[in-house]
């Protein structure tokens, strides 16, 4: 049986991401050690909170270099902060690199500057319309209303890494993907059935 590896690295909801895996019937271990999280098919890497804090402690526990290692030779899923943690750098607080599996940025959403109806941090069910071609979306169908919780949304440097979008004001990419490497923008453990079904299908990777 396959097994997926949470990350933890100090940086919230690892326990409602493992309550979907249980819910699942997958099995799972949430670790920091990196021999440990090696021996999975699979990673997830969760995240709320500010990215300099989040890059820092990743680094502290020298999982960095073995994150992006491990992305070469099998699936990563980063959620929510976790996601903006894949690209390349975030302007939240500082100038901070991330983990540079995908070409972009990570930049303050910008839609409540133009106009009060959009308030920071958007938070809240809202609609994503995915991209079928991504094995993640698979099943989900034109649209889905997913949980979204953040002030910072990523950029990528190219827009066909981009498997899903939401409209708040502004487009934001709310699923990303190149190769192995997937993010959700929302907490799928969060987000109900279709939520579990993007669990469910990238579990299905291994």
């Amino acid at each position: 049986m396959s097994r997926i590896g949470i990350i933890d690295y100090g940086a919230g909801n690892l326990h409602s991401v493992a309550g979907a895996l249980k819910q699942l019937g997958v099995s799972f271990v949430v670790s920091g050690d990196r021999e440990e999280l090696d021996s999975a098919d699979a990673l997830i890497l969760p995240g709320v909170g500010a990215f300099p804090a989040a890059m820092e402690k990743l680094g502290s526990l020298g999982l960095v270099d073995f994150i992006r290692a491990s992305a070469e030779r099998k699936p990563l899923l980063g959620i929510c902060l976790g996601m903006q943690l894949l690209l390349s750098m975030s302007h939240e607080f500082s100038d901070t690199e991330g983990l540079g599996l995908l070409p972009g940025e990570v930049a303050r959403l910008s839609a409540a500057d133009c106009d009060s109806r959009f308030k920071i941090p958007h938070m809240g069910w809202d609609l994503i319309s995915p991209d079928m071609s991504d094995p993640l979306m698979k099943g989900l169908g034109s649209s889905a209303y997913v949980y979204f919780v953040h002030s910072f949304k990523a950029v990528p440097d190219d827009e066909s890494d981009i498997s899903a979008f939401c409209r708040y004001g502004e487009p934001i990419a709310s699923v990303i993907h190149r190769g192995n490497v997937w993010g959700t923008q929302f907490h799928p453990e969060k987000s109900g059935e279709r939520g579990m079904k993007i669990l469910k299908n990238f579990c299905s990777m291994v």
